[in-house]
């Protein structure tokens, strides 16, 4: 399937995000292959595909988890040569990710700690923190005693807490409920406003990524590699409802079911 020509890799606004040419290749079999992308500063990138495509490597890739074969990766024209303070990622297993045996205020802390914030300036700022994700008075429980969606939010705190230039975001909302996600994925869309963070979100969702994206591009499986690649044109601030009956919407969203429908051929 050809790639769509839509990319804005070529603006002149300098990536802070960008992939050469960059092969990977684990255990002897090649996940990704000659991936070039390019994302601005700010800007909410949604990557899609069929399972076994390479999403969650790419983002690994992105986050310096894991170093290309070939080619290279960059942030803000450096290599990415290991994890950095600055760029923040979310896990879908939110149960894993947060330390049980520490309250909501403590995982936050845990982010404040690692910045080297005083304890006596940690209270206001985990306050803060938990306000916006719409955990006001949670500070004090478990993890074990919040709802799914609470262990998310409460993951985005800690997230946040970084203050991050980039949060990579690996199908974070994949095990909640259908209401549940949807006002996560309107609090998400508030927070990269308000923080201009620039976000990458991994999900098998289309809806999802037409909702929540300024660009998708859809990945071709075995191995990983653009197939596809739209640009968002639908009015902000998005709307759950609205948005998802704007005719824009549905046209993107049969256009990338196609390209899923075909890729998985």
């Amino acid at each position: 399937m050809p790639l769509r020509d839509r990319t804005n890799c070529r603006s002149p606004e300098p990536a802070q995000i960008e992939f050469s040419q960059v092969t990977l290749e684990l255990g002897g079999k090649r996940i990704i292959e000659s991936l070039n992308l390019a994302v601005k500063p700010g800007e909410f990138l949604c990557i899609i595909g069929a399972s076994g495509c390479g999403k969650t490597t790419a983002l690994r890739l992105a986050a310096g988890l894991y170093r290309p074969t070939t080619g290279d990766v960059t942030f803000e024209g450096q290599p990415m040569r290991m994890p950095r303070r600055d760029i923040a990622i979310v896990f879908q297993d939110y149960g894993k990710a947060l330390l049980p045996w520490r309250t909501a205020a403590g995982n936050v802390s845990l982010a404040l700690e690692a910045n080297g914030v005083s304890s006596a300036q940690r209270g206001e700022q985990i306050d803060e923190l938990l306000n916006k994700v719409g955990l006001p008075g949670h500070a004090g429980k478990y993890p074990a005693e919040m709802s799914g969606g609470m262990q998310q939010r409460l993951q985005i705190a800690r997230c946040l807490a970084q203050k991050p230039k980039a949060l990579l975001m690996d199908e974070p909302f994949g095990a909640l409920d259908a209401m549940t996600r949807q006002g996560l994925q309107d609090e998400v869309l508030s927070l990269a406003q308000a923080s201009h963070a620039t976000v990458i979100f991994v999900t098998h969702d289309l809806e999802e990524a037409i909702y929540l994206g300024d660009r998708v591009i859809g990945l071709l499986p075995h191995p990983g590699r653009v197939g596809i690649e739209l640009m968002i044109d639908l009015p902000r601030p998005r709307d759950q409802l609205t948005t998802r009956e704007h005719p824009e919407f549905l046209r993107l969203r049969r256009e990338l079911f196609d390209f899923i429908k075909a890729s998985e051929a």
